[in-house]
């Protein structure tokens, strides 16, 4: 094990200090709330378990071991990652979770914004303090994000779903963005979507219509 984490990992120093946690103790940045045995299988057939979250602000896979938090860096030796009864894979420099497997696949990409007091909140939102500064996960160095946050600071969600069509791979967020990837069942889909009172926000309800669009497909 130690091998194969040596060429997955960059160390990050942790420090807890003046450090914000949500009420239950977890740490917003990361996708569940603590790190939980998980396995990674390597795309040439090799497999290790660790202790394993996701960092949705760096939108990296991190593991503890020992108390020392190491994020899993070369995504490109990676197959699949497996945490919390999920399924994650690899999309460039960053993991998309699997929750539809069929002709027509869909994929969550789970990512966060980090925003200091005030920041501007998106979708027309205006900043109420001077001098602040919102972060994507672009802009970090991942091994800062991997602490805890200041208790000033705020993790704001921004998932993307992506369709995986004919090979062919298309992201949306809303409604108007998911009809455009069928144009060809646009008037059967905003019907289902208003009889089930579809919200966009929802991955339960994401999954419902992903799946009504591959029975609609056969």
């Amino acid at each position: 094990m130690k091998k194969l984490f040596a060429i997955l990992i960059l160390l990050v120093i942790v420090l807890q200090a003046g450090a914000q946690k949500n009420s239950d103790g977890s740490m917003p940045q990361y996708l569940i709330k603590e790190f939980t045995a998980g396995l990674v299988k390597m795309k040439n057939g090799s497999r290790s378990g660790a202790l394993l979250n996701y960092n949705t602000v760096t939108e990296k896979f991190v593991f503890d071991k020992s108390g020392v938090l190491y994020d899993m860096m070369s995504t490109e030796l990676i197959d699949t990652v497996y945490l919390d009864k999920r399924k994650f894979v690899p999309v460039g420099k960053v993991f998309h979770e699997v929750v539809v497997e069929a002709p027509i696949c869909l994929f969550i990409q789970h990512r966060s914004s980090l925003q200091s007091p005030g920041a501007p909140a998106g979708y027309g939102g205006t900043s109420q303090v001077s001098n602040t500064k919102s972060y994507s996960s672009i802009e970090l160095e991942s091994g800062r994000y991997n602490l805890s946050l200041p208790s000033d600071f705020t993790v704001r969600p921004d998932p993307v779903y992506w369709i995986r069509k004919g090979g062919e791979y298309e992201s949306f967020i809303n409604e108007k963005q998911f009809l455009k990837i069928f144009p060809e069942r646009e008037e059967e889909l905003k019907k289902f979507i208003r009889q089930n009172k579809i919200r966009f926000d929802k991955t339960t309800a994401m999954v419902m219509l992903v799946n009504h669009c591959n029975t609609l497909m056969h």
